[in-house]
């Protein structure tokens, strides 16, 4: 049976960085062209006693989508004995689940293709060329602000327990004009989102000196203190709130890495 730490990290991996491939299908001409044509669904099931545990990639012709748990009559199955062997193949791992439809053989390479476009977001993983360090800093933002809502979702005690007592706050993220993220807080529960919100003023606004200014962040070259002082990140609003955020951000890391 899985851990509540295993299903945690599950959750993450299913809810928040599955469904960052739909920013690299739509700005990676490559990719995009790969799949435009293409009309599938893709499993990733792990067995587990409790009930299994899985999402489904979705693919329509240019069109893409995550829709959660297991659906009926995917093209090609990756499945896993266990959520512990998913967890550890999206951590980059060694892992090797049974391939249901691997016959389907063109699908498969596109597919192969489309996951390994998602080890930009490794913590090992340092690009150099521009727009790969853009991407690589909007991913991440885009895919820790969901993480941060799927972690209190999940139940983490004390992200719970953070929620909870807050009233409606915005905690914005952001590094440029196309680049930006939140979280919203109210009552216990959460949402992220993309882009800037507009309805209500940031309760904690970090805003980034751009792309240079958040890829050392990104990369944990510095953390968020040297950051400020090195004036890569400015951060508005309350700074013990702005704290416990990138507390809760090292440690999602820590648990999906």
């Amino acid at each position: 049976m899985a851990t509540d730490r295993e299903l945690l990290a599950a959750r993450i991996y299913l809810r928040a960085v599955l469904p960052v491939m739909k920013v690299i299908l739509d700005e990676d001409p490559g990719m995009k062209k790969k799949f435009a044509n293409v009309q599938a669904k893709v499993q990733f099931r792990a067995k587990d006693p409790v009930g299994d545990v899985g999402a489904c990639l979705c693919f329509d012709n240019g069109e893409f989508a995550v829709e959660q748990g297991i659906g009926e009559n995917p093209d090609i199955t990756f499945s896993f004995r266990s959520v512990e062997r998913m967890v550890a193949m999206f951590a980059g791992k060694p892992a090797i689940p049974m391939v249901w439809g691997f016959w389907k053989v063109g699908l498969l390479i596109k597919v192969f293709s489309l996951l390994m476009s998602l080890m930009i977001l490794m913590p090992n993983t340092r690009p150099t060329d521009p727009e790969k360090k853009r991407l690589k800093v909007k991913l991440t933002f885009y895919m820790i602000t969901t993480a941060l809502s799927q972690y209190n979702k999940g139940g983490d005690p004390e992200m719970v327990k953070w929620t909870k007592m807050q009233p409606e706050r915005i905690y914005q993220i952001t590094v440029d004009d196309d680049i930006a993220a939140y979280l919203r807080v109210k009552a216990g529960k959460t949402k992220a989102g993309r882009g800037v919100y507009k309805r209500r003023r940031p309760f904690v606004h970090m805003k980034f000196n751009g792309v240079d200014g958040a890829f050392p962040i990104v990369m944990n070259d510095v953390d968020m203190v040297s950051a400020v002082k090195s004036g890569f990140l400015n951060i508005e609003g309350s700074p013990e709130y702005g704290g416990n955020i990138g507390d809760f951000m090292v440690r999602i890391q820590n648990l999906i890495t």
